[in-house]
C-alpha cells in the first residue's frame, strides 16, 4: 500500500499532526472535519515533553513560542481575592530546559493546518456517516452526499469520535466519567488583568480559573462535581449550569457570570477518558482521544495527540503499508505508556476540584509545600517526566 490514502477525521490536534506525518511518508492523506471553519477560542494547554519535541521536529517550535504564553505562577486565592497559596513555574522551565509553553488549543490546531495545506486535501463541514470495509480499502459514505474510496480510515475525532462509534459501538463503552465537568470561555475587555498569573479560586466541588490573553482577552475555566447526566444540550441551558452552581460564590464569581451573558461561544463536557481494549479493526484505527482520552484535567491531550499520531504515521511507513503489523506495533509501543498517563490523571482529577473543604485545605497545604527547597522538583519532575523513547523514523520527505 505504498503512497496509500488515508482518511483522517477530525480537525484538532491528532488529526492535522496526523496529515502531516503521513505525507512526510509518501501518503495521500485527506482531512475531514465537521466544524465548517477551524475552531477558536476553547481553552489553553500546557505543552512540553514528547510533544514539544514532535513541534520541534515538524519546525514549529518558533512558532508556538511566539503564539504561546509564558506563565510565571500559578495562584490560588479566597473569596476576597487574597492569595491562599500557589508557586512560581520556574521549575517548570528549569526541568524541561525551557521548553515549556503556555497555548490556545485553537492556536495550536492553526500552526498545524499551516504545515499541511500543500499536501493534505481538508474538507470542512462535512462528516462520515457509514464505513463499508471491504478486502481492498474502506468505502466512505457522507453527510453532504456521496461516497468515497480510501486504503485505510483514522479516527481522530475526539472525546465524542464519530469513527468510533461506526466502527466499535457506542460511546458508552468505552467512556469512563471521573465524576467532573468543565466549560471555558473568552470575553474581551474583562477587569482586573493578572498578567502571565493562572488565578484559581474553588470552594468544595468546585473551581473557578481566570487567564489574561492577548488582544484585550480573558479565560475563564470552570470545572465542577458532576453526575452521569448528560451535557446540557443547548449553550443557555449551559449557561444555566454555570450559573447554578456558581450563584453566590465569592472572589470575582458574581462579575464572571455577567460575562458569560454577552458569549455565544461556550466549550462545555464531560471530564471522562476512554479505554478500550484495542484502537484498530481491521483497515480502521482511532488516535489521540478517540482511542485514548486522559481527560481534559491532565493538561496532556494535546502532546500525546502529538505523540500517537507520529507514531502511527511512523509505523505505517516503516511497514510499507502493511497496516496490521503498523497497528499492531503502534499500539505496542503506547499502551503502557498511555495506561500510566491514565491512571496519574484519574488520581489527579480531584486535586482541581476537591468535594469537601477538607479536601480543598489539604490541597492547598501540598501546594504550600512547594515553597520547601526541593519539594517542588521532586513532585513536579516525577509528573512532568517521559517514560517512553519515541522512535526515529527516516522520512523520505523534508518534514519542516
Amino acid at each position: 500500500m505504498a503512497n496509500g490514502t488515508v482518511l483522517i477525521s477530525g480537525g484538532g490536534i491528532a488529526g492535522p499532526a496526523l496529515a502531516f506525518w503521513l505525507a512526510a511518508g509518501g501518503f495521500r492523506p485527506t482531512l475531514i472535519e465537521r466544524a465548517p471553519h477551524l475552531r477558536t477560542g476553547g481553552y489553553v494547554i500546557d505543552f512540553w515533553g514528547l510533544g514539544y519535541g514532535i513541534a520541534e521536529r515538524m519546525g514549529l517550535e518558533e512558532e508556538i513560542n511566539r503564539v504561546g504564553y509564558h506563565v510565571r505562577e500559578v495562584r490560588f486565592v479566597n473569596d476576597r481575592g487574597k492569595r491562599v497559596t500557589g508557586f512560581g513555574t520556574d521549575v517548570f522551565t528549569e526541568l524541561t530546559a525551557g521548553r515549556f509553553v503556555t497555548l490556545g488549543r485553537s492556536d495550536l490546531s492553526k500552526l498545524l493546518f499551516d504545515k499541511i495545506k500543500d499536501t493534505t486535501e481538508v474538507i470542512f463541514d462535512d462528516e462520515i456517516l457509514g464505513l463499508q470495509e471491504h478486502p481492498a480499502g474502506v468505502r466512505v459514505n457522507f453527510k453532504q452526499g456521496g461516497e468515497r474510496a480510501y486504503d485505510l480510515v483514522i479516527g481522530a475525532d475526539g472525546l465524542h469520535s464519530g469513527v468510533r462509534r461506526l466502527a466499535f459501538g457506542p460511546q458508552q463503552q468505552f467512556e469512563k466519567k471521573l465524576g467532573y465537568a468543565v466549560a471555558a470561555f473568552e470575553c474581551a475587555g474583562y477587569r482586573p488583568r493578572d498578567e502571565d498569573v493562572y488565578l484559581m479560586y474553588g470552594q468544595p466541588g468546585r473551581m473557578l480559573g481566570r487567564f489574561t490573553l492577548r488582544d484585550n482577552r480573558t479565560l475563564f475555566l470552570f470545572v465542577f462535581a458532576a453526575g452521569n447526566d448528560p451535557v446540557p444540550a443547548t449553550l443557555e441551558m449551559q449557561k444555566a449550569v454555570l450559573r447554578k452552581i456558581y450563584g453566590g460564590g465569592g472572589w470575582e464569581c458574581p462579575s464572571i457570570l455577567n460575562a458569560l451573558d454577552g458569549i455565544d461561544d461556550l466549550y462545555f463536557d464531560s471530564v471522562s477518558q476512554i479505554r478500550m481494549n484495542r484502537w484498530s479493526q481491521g483497515r480502521i484505527a482511532l488516535t489521540g482521544d478517540a482511542a485514548f482520552c486522559v481527560s481534559l484535567l491532565a493538561g496532556q491531550g494535546s502532546a500525546l495527540a502529538m505523540i500517537s499520531a507520529y507514531i502511527l504515521a511512523g509505523e505505517l511507513f516503516r511497514a510499507e503499508g502493511r497496516y496490521q503489523e503498523a497497528f499492531r506495533t503502534y499500539e505496542t509501543l503506547l499502551r503502557d505508556y498511555i495506561d500510566k498517563k491514565q491512571r496519574g490523571a484519574e488520581r489527579f482529577a480531584t486535586a482541581f476540584a476537591p468535594r469537601t473543604q477538607l479536601g480543598l485545605f489539604v490541597r492547598n497545604l501540598v501546594i504550600s509545600t512547594f515553597a520547601i527547597p526541593g519539594v517542588a522538583r521532586l513532585a513536579i519532575g516525577r509528573e512532568i517526566a517521559d517514560a517512553l523513547q519515541l522512535p526515529d523514523y527516516r522520512w523520505p520527505s523534508p518534514t519542516n
